[in-house]
């Protein structure tokens, strides 16, 4: 297995109070395989993927417990300087603003051969080669020429394709793509994704991919976890959850997809709001949104449910969602 999160957990203290962001969050991703991890802000996608990638701010975080197991090696129990030589050669990340995660005065062939010059040893003239190299690979056209330009002289797709080459400079195993579409047009939604798809069968790395749009992940991911409140509510192959969703969270996020063949109706929304990360309610966290929520859900936590060997589902009616 590449990357194994198993019971991760991470709290923010703040003047407030204690923040839980990631209460106990297990995922599993395989070489060439690709994990979707969806929710909405605020349930703790980032936070898990800052933690695995060793980017997280602490304090005012703090790892509290479980393991980060990447191709074998636990990286929690590692030093920072072994983690820094993991990160862009092992596992790189894509962040959501490509704009505000690009060095505004250095121009991208700078920032992109930096990889090279810092991990691989390289002059400034090869690395700069390899620049041009990765910005052609992406699809960005007169790469030779444009080498030299700064970030705000790219549009914003042609900025997130920057993102992606940075990311797969030095070939990494895993990829971290933390909301790669926010802020771009559908169009340009759509040429990312598929960009990002082809270099994954090209360089056969694991890919993770948070978003909150489950219309983005139909087509790319093999499996979907679903997280609310810092936990993993549901995890499945992505047809099992497209075609009948074993927890209502799950449902309200699909049901919340326009559809072609229901114009002119008014777009489903789930009530309510997400819990308070500093007073997460008892029993089922999704109990005071959810329409199926019953006496038990209020006062008993359920477990992740086997629903069936490659399935699970945190909610104690699964059984009824699925085939409701």
């Amino acid at each position: 297995m590449l990357l194994e999160v198993r019971e991760l957990r991470v709290e923010f203290r703040t003047r407030d109070g204690i923040a839980h962001a990631v209460n106990g969050v297990s995922y599993e991703v395989d070489a060439g395989e690709t994990l979707a991890v969806l929710g909405e802000s605020g349930s703790g996608k980032s936070v898990t993927a800052q933690a695995v990638m060793g980017i997280l701010d602490m304090p005012p975080g703090r790892i509290t417990g479980g393991q980060i197991l990447f191709q074998g090696r636990d990286l929690l129990k590692l030093r920072e300087e072994e983690r820094r030589k993991i990160r862009g050669a092992g596992m790189a990340m894509i962040f959501q603003d490509a704009l505000s995660a690009l060095n505004p005065v250095i121009s991208v062939g700078d920032q992109l051969g930096e990889m090279f010059v810092v991990h691989r040893g390289m002059s400034a003239r090869d690395a700069r080669g390899k620049a041009v190299e990765l910005m052609e690979r992406v699809r960005i056209p007169a790469a030779a020429q444009r080498v030299r330009d700064y970030p705000h002289q790219f549009s914003g797709g042609m900025r997130q394709r920057i993102m992606i080459a940075m990311a797969l400079a030095l070939e990494p195993a895993l990829v971290i793509a933390d909301e790669p579409t926010t802020a771009l047009d559908v169009t340009v939604q759509a040429q990312v994704m598929d960009l990002l798809a082809e270099l994954q069968r090209e360089y056969h790395m694991g890919l993770i991919l948070i978003t909150h749009d489950l219309g983005v992940v139909a087509d790319v991911a093999d499996r979907i976890a679903v997280m609310y409140a810092g936990k993993i509510v549901e995890s499945a192959p992505v047809r099992d959850i497209y075609k009948a969703p074993a927890h209502p969270y799950t449902r309200g996020l699909l049901d919340s997809i326009p559809r072609l063949d229901q114009k002119g109706q008014e777009l489903y929304a789930i009530k309510g709001l997400p819990p308070n990360l500093m007073d997460i309610p008892p029993g089922c966290s999704f109990h005071p949104r959810c329409p199926m929520a019953q006496d038990v859900c209020r006062t008993d936590e359920p477990p992740l449910y086997e629903v069936s060997d490659a399935r699970g589902s945190a909610c104690h009616f699964w059984r009824e969602c699925l085939h409701g």
